[in-house]
Formats: structure tokens, C-alpha cells, sequence
């Protein structure tokens, strides 16, 4: 069958250190297919009694400590320049360029994604990673040094390709390290912090913006190189032919991919903004694209080392765990972006003040997430924490549609912590669900595309809102009687007219700025339902998952194993 391992002879296998990674029992699956059940399963035990679990060493935790900070601060650098925009833009003169200096970052970031999944298979994590964690620390000096907006793009689009390896790798090194049964506990932990640095983001990139912008990107170098020594020294490298294992690379399968993710992005970053929806600069990429990927899924079924194998969709409950990581993700990042509007337009707090207010979404989603996490390891099911999840979320959204200007901090506070907390719920819980139901053999690649599915669902999570925000402002400017506020509010103008709002209305008669915050109050209403109704969708898909055993063993050719015992190669590259 197309995309099945092949197998190889134990020798070939890299050496893995010592004391790095505890393991209750290491198994070789008989199989790689992807199982729907405990006895079809092909990873399930094959002792009755495993050996004691043993402690972990203080290099596991050293590397599950570099693993957190990669992941800080790679989603640190995504919402931390949002506040420092503007004074960038000015500074560099790229008014003209403003859209791309905001996404060509994310562009990098998304496009490779499924491809570091398959380098990591081929050439081991220690390589991609490295290189990953390079580009991102080299992008950064390129944008902190930047005197012109080419300059500066080129070094953003140069950090996102870093950064897009770093989303996927963080998980896959946390997948190699512990079983699937604690991947929940330790991919909270890790993955909890990109959270939290969302929610520092804006407030420290104002902070750093009224020093120098530049000390945005500058103070990334020395952050990056604390992760980068141990990653050097303690992850495996991968030995054997490195050529014949290059061979396996899936060349046709990238080269359709990369154009049809660009196309999609391109369309959704300027539909609405630089070029009307209805514009052929909008609907052609976006055609195209959508084509591409059916082309792209049709040549993965037949291709001998997919990047994207079709089988990781075959199985039911993965599948619906795809599906849950994009709709929390456009639901996460619904709030992430929305919620500031409505402190700085309906509350008139300032950009700071606005990042603070938004302290509770931070803590909501690291608290949470370690508590899914941890229950994930005890209870070793994950349906009922997923029902829990998005249970939350639909009360927090449904919370927000209450709010409007007299809303107390105690009570947006409350809804923050509500809604976040459970959206922060499934950063640890989904993944694990995922790979219940596949072979060993496809952590890499299901990490990947679990990894992109999430980057794609963040996109969307601003375009989609984005566009039932402005329809809504535009169906309400004429309960505003100044025809000079409409203009400034009209046609995506009201998102950064949010943030001057506290300087506006020192100059504007209170009853007209009652009449523009009724408009904005009104207008937020239609996003929150819209992330209630992403929240009931998933929730109700949660019923629908198989409730699939988490083996307690780690089986993996990249495991860091402290008890040196021998591990088969079943990675589907031969070595």
C-alpha cells in the first residue's frame, strides 16, 4: 500500500541518550494502519504488568523547559508587533506595504508547515529543529535592523519560516518524550505559554515601542540561543544515508502545496481590505488555491511518503479531532482579536490598558490547560474533557453577548476566564485524542498538519469575524449623526478607530460618543455569537468520537530514552 513503512534492520537506528525521557514499556506495533478500537489496535500493551514508571532526569525536564520557552516565544513575536504597527510603519515609510508587514510572518509560517513533519521523519528532530530556531533567531536580527519595509518584510518572512518549524517541532519533540497517555500534561505545559504570550504581546510591545521597536525583534537572539543549546545536545541524531532518505521526500506533494496555501492566504489577507470580496483579485487566487488542495489530496493518496497521508482522515475520531483544533482555533483567535476592541472602543481604554484587561484570557488558558492536561494523564479519556471544553466556551460566548458599557470588570473578567479556559482546554487535549487512533509511525505528520490546521483556523478566526464585523458597522452607521464618525467607521475603519477611541473622546459631545459606542456594542454582538456557534458545532461533534485507549508506552525511533533500551525503527523512511 501507498505510504506504508518499510522496514529496516535495528542497527541503523540512532542512539538515544540515557536519562532523558522515562518510558513504562517500550512495544512494536505490528502495525501502521490507523485503528478505531482497543482490539485492532496495533500499539496496545503487550505486558500485563509494566515496569514501574520510572522519574524523569533533570535533562528531560531542561528540555521540556526549552520546549516552553520556544513556545512563548514564538506566539510572543505574532501578537507582539500588533501594537507596534503603526509606529513601524511610519518609521519605514511602508504605508503602501502595511498588509504585508502584518502577515507575510504568518504567510512563512503556515505554508511549510506539513513539510517540517516529513524532515522530521527523514532527517530527526534534532536537524529541523535547529535549523527552525536559526531562521527565526537570523529573521529577527534581519527585521530589528531593518531601515526600509522590503528590508523588513524579508526579515519577517524569514522569522515565520523559523517560527512555522517551531509550531510544529515543540510538538513533536513533547510527542517523542513522554507516552501518549502523558502527552496531555506536557503538551499544556508547554504549549499553555504560547498563551500566555498572547496575552502578554500587545502589552509589552507598546512597553518596548516607546523605547525602541527595534528591541521587539532584538531581544528574541539571546532568548533563542537558551533553547538552542540543549536542543543541540540532548535530541538524537538521526544516522543512515542521508541522500537515500532525501529520495523520500514528497517533492510533487510540496511543490502543489506551498502555491495553493499562498493562493488562499492571499485571498483572505486582502479580500476586504485592499481589494473588495467581489474583486477577480480575490475570488482568483482563492479558486485557484481551493483547487490546488483537491489536487493536492488526490496526489497524496498516491504517493509512496506523503507529507499529508489520507489516512490520518480515514479514522473517525482523528478526523473529528482535525476538525476540533480548526474550529477552537477560529474561535481562540475570534477573542483574541475582538476582545480588544471592545475595552478600547466600548471601555476607552488605552492599547496598554486594553493588553492588562486581557490578563484573565492568560490565565484562563494556562490554568486550564494544565488542569485538561493532568486529567488527560489520570483519567486517560479525553471525550468528556473535550464536551467539557467547549461546553465552557459556549457559556463564556454566550456571556459576552451581555456585555456593553456599564459591564463590571469583576463580570468581563469572569467571562474571560470562562471562555478561555475552556478553548485553553483543548491545546492539551485534542492532540492526544488525535493520535489515539493512528499508528506511531505518523506522530510527525499528524503533528503537522494538526500544527497547520491550527495556523489556517487562526487566519480565519480574523477574516471571518473581520467580515461580519464591518457588515454589521455599516448596517448601523446611520444611528450615528455625525457624517464625519461614518466615514472614519465605515468599511473596516471601525477596527482602528478602536484603538484612537480614548483620544477621541476628549473631543466629541457625550452624546455622540454614546451613539458610536451603542454602534460598537451592537456590532460585537454578531461576533459573539458567531464563536457560540463555532463553540455548539464543536461540541456537538465531541459526541462522535470514539473514546480510544492512551497506551501507557512509548514506542518511537526518537524518544529520548533513559532505560537505553533498544527501540525498532518504524519510521516510514528507510535509514
Amino acid at each position: 500500500m501507498a505510504g506504508d513503512p518499510i522496514a529496516v534492520d535495528n542497527e541503523k537506528l540512532p542512539t538515544g541518550l540515557s536519562d532523558i525521557a522515562a518510558t513504562d514499556a517500550i512495544s512494536t506495533p505490528p502495525s501502521s494502519e490507523p485503528v478505531e478500537s482497543a482490539q485492532n489496535a496495533g500499539f496496545q500493551h503487550t505486558e500485563s504488568h509494566p515496569p514501574p514508571r520510572q522519574k524523569h532526569s533533570l535533562r528531560f525536564w531542561i528540555i521540556i523547559l526549552a520546549l516552553s520557552l520556544l513556545a512563548f516565544i514564538s506566539a510572543l513575536d505574532t501578537m507582539i508587533v500588533t501594537t507596534a504597527l503603526p509606529t513601524i510603519t511610519k518609521e519605514l515609510g511602508g504605508a503602501a506595504e502595511y498588509i504585508w508587514i502584518g502577515n507575510s510572518f504568518v504567510f512563512a509560517s503556515s505554508v511549510l508547515q506539513p513539510l517540517v513533519g516529513q524532515l522530521a521523519d527523514i532527517l530527526g528532530r534534532k536537524i529541523p529543529t535547529t535549523v527552525s530556531i536559526l531562521f527565526f533567531l537570523v529573521g529577527s536580527g534581519i527585521a530589528g535592523g531593518a531601515n526600509n519595509s522590503a528590508t523588513f518584510i524579508a526579515g519577517r518572512t524569514v522569522q515565520g519560516i523559523g517560527a512555522g518549524g517551531i509550531y510544529v517541532l515543540i510538538d513533536i519533540v513533547c510527542c517523542d518524550l513522554v507516552s501518549l497517555r502523558d502527552r496531555g500534561k506536557y503538551l499544556g505545559i508547554v504549549n499553555a505559554w504560547a498563551g500566555v504570550a498572547a496575552a502578554l504581546g500587545p502589552v509589552l510591545g507598546g512597553v518596548l515601542t516607546q523605547v525602541d521597536w527595534r528591541w521587539i525583534f532584538w531581544m528574541n537572539i539571546p532568548i533563542c540561543v537558551l533553547p538552542l543549546v540543549p536542543i543541540a545536545l540532548f535530541l538524537p541524531t538521526k544516522r543512515g544515508n542521508l541522500l537515500s532518505r532525501l529520495r523520500t521526500l514528497d517533492y510533487l506533494g510540496t511543490a502543489i502545496f506551498i502555491p495553493s496555501v499562498i493562493a488562499v492566504l492571499f485571498g483572505l489577507v486582502v479580500g476586504g481590505v485592499q481589494y473588495p470580496w467581489s474583486s477577480w483579485r480575490v475570488i482568483l487566487p482563492l479558486v485557484l488555491g481551493l483547487l490546488g488542495w483537491v489536487a493536492f489530496h488526490v496526489q497524496q493518496h498516491f504517493a509512496s511518503h506523503p507529507s499529508v497521508p489520507t489516512r490520518l482522515f480515514s479514522n473517525r475520531t482523528s478526523a473529528i479531532g482535525f476538525a476540533l483544533t480548526f474550529l477552537g482555533s477560529v474561535a481562540l483567535q475570534t477573542l483574541g482579536y475582538f476582545l480588544p476592541v471592545y475595552f478600547q472602543a466600548v471601555l476607552t481604554t488605552s492599547v496598554r490598558q486594553s493588553g492588562i484587561n486581557f490578563l484573565p484570557v492568560a490565565i484562563g488558558c494556562l490554568f486550564f490547560a494544565a488542569v485538561a492536561g493532568i486529567s488527560l494523564s489520570v483519567l486517560s479519556v479525553y471525550k468528556p474533557i473535550h464536551a467539557i471544553a467547549f461546553g465552557l466556551s459556549i457559556l463564556g460566548y454566550g456571556l459576552f453577548t451581555l456585555l456593553d458599557e456599564s459591564t463590571s470588570t469583576v463580570a468581563w473578567a469572569f467571562f474571560e476566564i470562562i471562555a478561555a479556559g475552556g478553548l485553553g482546554m483543548t491545546i492539551s487535549a485534542v492532540l492526544p485524542a488525535i493520535l489515539a487512533g493512528l499508528s506511531p509511525d505518523d506522530v510527525a505528520s499528524a503533528t503537522a498538519t494538526f500544527s497547520f490546521i491550527k495556523t489556517f483556523g487562526f487566519i480565519w478566526g480574523v477574516t471571518v469575524p473581520s467580515v461580519i464585523f464591518n457588515s454589521a458597522i455599516n448596517e448601523r452607521l446611520g444611528q450615528v449623526s455625525s457624517l464625519s464618525l461614518q466615514d472614519q467607521l465605515r468599511d473596516g475603519g471601525a477596527y482602528s478607530f478602536a484603538s484612537q477611541a480614548r483620544l477621541i473622546l476628549a473631543t466629541l459631545d457625550p452624546s455622540l460618543w454614546s451613539e458610536v459606542v451603542n454602534v460598537y456594542v451592537e456590532s460585537l454582538k454578531p461576533i459573539w455569537w458567531f464563536g457560540l456557534a463555532l463553540s455548539v458545532l464543536a461540541f456537538l461533534l465531541v459526541f462522535l468520537e470514539k473514546e480510544l485507549p492512551l497506551s501507557k508506552e512509548l514506542t518511537t525511533e526518537y524518544g529520548l530514552e533513559e532505560n537505553k533500551q533498544s527501540v525498532p525503527n518504524r519510521n516510514p523512511i528507510e535509514a
